[in-house]
C-alpha cells in the first residue's frame, strides 16, 4: 500500500525544480477543472472556491419501459456529486465532495458500495504559455481518497461489495496525471490514470490503469463541444470471470449473489458547454453512470449501442474567499 504514494510523491518533488519565473502570458486551455469525466489542468485560483454540482440521470432507453414514462431517464438520479474546490495557491487546489455513489454491475444493490467522502488534490507543475517553446503544455497531478461511509454487510457467506472488515477497508485511491495543450482554439487533454481499491469482490481487481483524454472545440464566446473517453485495462480473465454465469459474484463457498453475466464498457461521454456571467454549466449524454474515477473506469457496464446512456449536467459557480495581497 505504501508503495502506492511513492510515484505522485516523486512528480511532485521533481517538478517542483521545474517551475520557471518566466513572465510570458500563461494560456486558458479549458474553461473549468473537469471537462465531462476527465480532469483538466485548469485551476481554481489562489484565494477562490468553485462550488461544482454533478447530477447523472438513468438510461435513457435501454430498460424495456417506456422512455416517456421514466420521462427519458431523468426520474431517477443515478449519481449525484457536490464538490467544493479551493485555491490555496494558483497552482495547488483542495477539493472536498460527498458523492452518492451506490452503482454497482451487479443486480444486488444492497451489497453496493455508495456513499462516499471525497478529499482530492490537484498540484500544477507546467502551465502552458503563449509563443514560449519552453512551456508548450500543461501538466498537473491529481491524487484523490475515496471513502465510503455506507453500512457494511454482515450477511454471511457473501462478497458484496461493502463486505467491510476493516476501515481501510472504505478506501479507493486516485492517481491521474494530467497533460493538455490548447491548438489555435482546440483545447486537448490526456489523462493516464491509476485506480486503487482497498477491498474487491471476488474475480474483480484491486488496481487498474486506464488511458482517457478529453477534447473541447469552442462553437462560439458562450458555447463548446465536449468530448471526453477512457480506456480501462481490465485484464481478460477478470472479463471472463464476470462473463460467466456460474462465476458472477461468486464468493468462496460458491454461493451465488447474482445470476446474471454482464460486461464491460469503455467510458465515452459528450456535451455541450455554457458558459455565463457568472456561471458554467455542462449538459452532456454519457454511458458512464458513476461520477467517481473509481467507479466509473472500474464499473462501466453501460452501452451507448443498448440505448444505456444519459443525461448529465454539471453547474459551477466561483465565489473569491480572500484576496491575494
Amino acid at each position: 500500500m505504501k508503495n502506492i504514494f511513492v510515484i505522485p510523491c516523486l512528480l511532485i518533488s521533481c517538478c517542483l525544480f521545474a517551475q520557471d519565473s518566466t513572465e510570458k502570458k500563461p494560456v486558458e486551455i479549458f474553461n473549468t477543472q473537469k471537462a465531462i469525466l476527465a480532469n483538466t489542468t485548469e485551476m481554481v485560483g489562489k484565494g477562490k472556491m468553485d462550488f461544482r454540482i454533478t447530477h447523472n440521470f438513468d438510461d435513457i432507453d435501454g430498460h424495456g419501459a417506456s422512455m416517456i414514462s421514466r420521462f427519458l431517464g431523468l426520474d431517477n438520479a443515478k449519481d449525484i456529486r457536490i464538490g467544493f474546490h479551493f485555491g490555496l495557491t494558483d497552482n495547488l487546489d483542495i477539493q472536498v465532495a460527498r458523492v452518492k455513489g451506490g452503482n454497482v454491475y451487479t443486480n444486488n444493490a444492497s451489497g453496493a458500495v455508495s456513499k462516499f467522502y471525497e478529499l482530492a488534490l490537484k498540484y500544477r507543475f507546467m502551465t502552458q504559455r503563449e509563443n514560449d517553446p519552453k512551456h508548450p503544455v500543461s501538466m498537473a497531478l491529481f491524487v484523490s481518497n475515496a471513502i465510503s461511509s455506507v453500512k457494511a454487510s454482515v450477511a454471511p457467506n457473501t462478497n458484496f461489495e461493502n463486505s467491510f472488515k476493516n476501515f481501510s477497508d472504505r478506501m479507493s485511491q486516485t492517481f491521474q496525471l494530467i497533460v493538455a495543450k490548447k491548438f489555435k482554439k482546440i483545447s486537448v487533454a490526456l489523462n493516464p490514470t491509476y485506480v486503487h481499491t482497498n477491498f474487491v469482490v471476488q474475480g474483480d481487481e484491486k488496481s487498474m490503469f486506464a488511458l482517457g483524454g478529453a477534447v473541447r472545440v469552442p462553437l462560439s464566446n458562450r458555447f463548446a463541444l465536449l468530448v471526453d473517453y477512457f480506456h480501462p485495462f481490465r485484464s481478460r480473465a477478470s472479463k471472463n470471470f464476470f462473463n460467466t454465469v456460474d462465476n458472477v459474484y461468486s464468493p468462496p463457498g460458491d454461493v451465488t449473489v447474482n445470476s446474471t453475466p454482464f460486461h464491460f464498457y469503455d467510458p465515452f461521454g459528450i456535451g455541450v458547454e455554457i458558459t455565463t456571467a457568472g456561471h458554467v454549466f455542462s449538459l452532456n449524454f454519457s454511458n458512464a453512470v458513476d461520477i467517481l474515477e473509481n467507479r466509473f473506469i472500474r464499473f462501466t457496464t453501460k452501452s451507448w449501442t443498448k440505448g444505456q446512456y444519459r443525461w448529465c449536467f454539471t453547474i459551477s459557480r466561483k465565489f473569491t474567499l480572500w484576496r491575494p495581497k
